[in-house]
């Protein structure tokens, strides 16, 4: 699947940009790249369409909030291209006043001819629009795999009309089989041509006598649909698994969009994950972090003995390697890091409290207790 540039990279506008701002930087595009203006450039009508696009979702502020928050994979681009489910129907000449464009290009003149180069897609197969859907693993699922049964709404094409909608075949009778319709509008600065799509036939230049009843004339019907996906091991938010053919199906025999799974996972009470690493506090007694002690901790593989060493402070940390997340997904291991805690107890026996007090007699700073004494004297 061909990797789609950011709709505002493409129209050249930032993301705080108002919708004058991006009309008027569309309306740039337009003017630069439309292939009836720029003969010159083999790229002109594939970047115009490119523009195209970014418009009809920008300029629409429900799908442009969509993609802000899940950039292609929120939308749909209905017409076939590889966009994600939420882009409607898609981007049609007839959505935007071509005529302000031109206007600007030859200055309310005469002359221009209307939109060459630009045949009757609606005859061609297209592939569906893939679909994105989110699915939640807790941490379990998602660090040691698992399978996962889900049901599905899909649209699939009608079985009745083939996808048709209908049966019995003519030519349009209102734009005689050229899926446009083409106006001319006389100003006294000449004559302007222009060509919309035909809303008798919707751009495919026929229609049907009988309309199939099974769907309505729409040519899909929605189905739920029971799917299994073997999940593996090591996958954490964001990641996202493809089903082939599973998404919105295509139109004159165009093949199935894809589906894709988005997985959202859950939390540990005691592991923290950071991508493939996994972190654990490990709690001291004041005791074990004065003497060393061997502590038994808990890993994603089972238990083992760690040796704390003597002299253990808080936030001290250390790095067991290749006991992190075995990750299936991108074929790499983390490794764990053990940070360490130290407990001062908070209410004290006598005897315990004697013991704290001879401890202390024995003098038990340390070079740092010293150095902040000398300068505590010397800032008297």
């Amino acid at each position: 699947m061909a990797t789609k540039r950011d709709y505002y990279e493409v129209l050249g506008v930032s993301k705080n940009a108002t919708a004058d701002e991006i009309k008027s930087a569309f309306r740039k595009k337009a003017k630069e790249f439309h292939p009836d203006l720029n003969k010159d450039d083999p790229t002109a009508a594939d970047k115009f369409k490119e523009a195209q696009e970014a418009y009809s979702v920008l300029s629409d502020d429900s799908k442009r909030k969509m993609y802000d928050q899940y950039g292609h994979a929120g939308v749909d681009q209905a017409t076939g291209a590889s966009g994600f489910s939420g882009f409607g129907g898609g981007f049609n000449t007839s959505d935007f006043d071509f005529g302000d464009i031109f206007d600007t290009i030859f200055g309310n003149g005469g002359g221009f001819s209307g939109f060459s180069g630009f045949g009757n897609s609606h005859s061609r197969a297209t592939r569906g629009s893939d679909v994105l859907m989110r699915m939640d693993l807790d941490f379990d699922e998602a660090i040691y795999g698992t399978e996962k049964k889900f049901s599905l709404d899909v649209v699939e094409e009608c079985d009745e009309c083939h996808g048709r909608g209908g049966f019995d075949k003519e030519e349009c009778r209102t734009c005689h089989g050229k899926g446009t319709i083409t106006t001319e509008q006389h100003t006294i600065l000449g004559s302007f041509m222009s060509q919309s799509t035909c809303s008798e036939c919707g751009g495919r230049g026929y229609t049907y006598k009988r309309k199939c009843s099974e769907c309505n004339g729409k040519g899909r019907i929605k189905k739920k649909k029971n799917l299994t996906i073997n999940i593996p091991a090591g996958i954490k938010t964001g990641d996202r698994q493809r089903i082939s053919g599973k998404g919105n199906p295509g139109t004159n025999g165009g093949e199935n969009g894809d589906l894709y799974i988005e997985f959202v996972t859950g939390e540990h009470k005691y592991f923290i994950r950071d991508n493939d690493d996994i972190y654990l506090e490990v709690p001291l007694t004041l005791t074990e972090a004065i003497l060393g002690v061997k502590k038994t901790i808990p890993t994603l593989y089972g238990n083992l003995k760690l040796n704390v060493g003597a002299g253990t402070n808080s936030g001290d940390k250390q790095r067991i390697r290749g006991k992190g997340v075995d990750n299936k997904y991108n074929h790499h291991k983390g490794d764990m890091y053990v940070v360490f805690k130290v407990y001062t107890p908070t209410k004290l026996s006598r005897e315990q409290k004697s013991l704290i007090e001879k401890l202390d007699d024995t003098n038990l700073e340390t070079d740092e207790i010293k150095e902040f004494a000398k300068f505590v004297r010397n800032n008297d």
